[in-house]
């Protein structure tokens, strides 16, 4: 057998390499996840008020603060498409296609999506550093995309082990919403803990609904959300304390900050939401609670920032 019959036989027996059709724009759209975005627009607003209260508000700092954190959720939505379709979860689960799991898009070229995402997030981060000369963001900025990354990527991804909810919490509660604050202000406000905390809830009880609405599925992926190990009656309960405690937090604040009251219109989004998630009998008005909750935040943060500049105005 001659070497040239030899490679064209080795060449027939070669598997073809796998084709991916690709996906629209609007697919890539779907795929960061704007439903989601509110949750990081919230801390932002509420850091950036806390700041204007005390007559530090730097507009390009906020703007900083605002790219790192939109561009973080977005480069944590695309990692969780790349991680959770190579391996295999998004095979059973509900709800719009993901790009890597629906087989449109090459996996690596969404890993790139969010490599490029956290890259940006760099860069936004170093810039805000620059300009505020506080140097200890750079350490606080790794950690953040480092969680973002291991959220559902790496061998031991902790949203695969029941604690996402605690990682939520911190990166898009206190973390992002007094980071704001502090790259403009270095005056010790208890507020930023309180209301950081309020933010952080929100973004729990979205990630909430989301995972009730997949508890079969992640069963069967073998993905140990919380709403798996404590199941979708105590998660529904879980979901109700962390809608309702941030007005518990503006209740105790109405003393020294009269229009905190106006914070209150924001229950009539929360209440509704909370009704929906324990009449629901299907997964599409689950989704429908997972934005409601997600407006929920963005309008509590709104409303929030009104009563703590009124301050500054009276």
């Amino acid at each position: 057998m001659t070497k040239q019959s030899s490679a064209k036989q080795s060449k027939a027996k070669r598997p073809a390499a796998k084709q991916y059709p690709g996906a629209s724009l609007a697919s890539w759209i779907g795929g960061a996840r704007l439903r989601t975005l509110p949750l990081a627009v919230s801390p932002v607003i509420v850091g950036a008020a806390l700041a204007g209260m005390v007559r530090s508000y730097s507009p390009l700092l906020t703007a900083l603060a605002l790219a790192v954190s939109v561009l973080l959720q977005i480069g944590v939505n695309y990692s969780n498409d790349y991680s959770d379709g190579v391996r295999g979860t998004d095979d059973y689960r509900v709800g719009p296609a993901r790009l890597t799991g629906s087989g449109l898009v090459n996996p690596k070229h969404v890993l790139a999506a969010a490599l490029s995402c956290f890259g940006l997030v760099a860069l936004a981060g170093l810039a805000a550093v620059l300009l505020s000369q506080q140097w200890w963001f750079l350490a606080l900025g790794l950690v953040a995309i480092v969680a973002a990354w291991f959220y559902t990527g790496g061998k031991r991804p902790y949203g695969y082990n029941a604690l996402g909810e605690v990682m939520v919490f911190i990166f898009f509660g206190p973390v992002a919403t007094c980071g704001t604050y502090w790259l403009q202000s270095q005056i010790p406000l208890q507020e930023m803990w309180w209301f950081g905390s309020a933010i952080g809830l929100f973004a729990v009880a979205v990630l909430i609904a989301n995972n009730i609405r997949d508890i079969e599925n992640d069963k069967l992926a073998g993905k140990k959300t919380l709403s798996v190990l404590i199941g979708a009656r105590a998660s529904k309960v879980l979901f109700t304390i962390a809608m309702l405690v941030p007005f518990a937090f503006a209740v105790l604040h109405l003393p020294f900050y009269l229009l905190m009251v106006l914070v209150l219109l924001d229950l009539l989004i929360v209440l509704l939401t909370i009704l929906i998630i324990w009449t629901a009998k299907t997964a599409r008005e689950l989704i429908l609670v997972l934005q409601l909750s997600s407006a929920a935040s963005l309008v509590y943060a709104i409303l929030l920032a009104f009563a703590l500049v009124g301050v500054v105005w009276a």
